[in-house]
């Protein structure tokens, strides 16, 4: 079973896209970054197609477990 990591994709004029990837799809779109032009991306709700020159960030949660509050 492959790894999945929540990916925001946050774009120029503020909009962020929140999204499960699997880690060779997350590799895949840190590869492209500096290419720019259009960019498919399978993740677990089905596929987006985003264009990598509007990219501003890409973050990714830690895989670590956290409980309760200010964790």
């Amino acid at each position: 079973m492959a790894t999945v990591q929540r990916v925001s994709i946050g774009f120029q004029g503020g909009q962020v896209l929140p999204l499960r990837l699997e880690e060779a799809t997350l590799e895949s779109l840190q590869d492209a970054l500096g290419a720019g032009g259009w960019h498919d991306l399978r993740h677990d709700e089905g596929q987006a197609r985003i264009n990598l020159d509007q990219v501003v960030y890409v973050q990714t949660d830690s895989a670590e477990p956290r409980v309760g509050f200010g964790q």
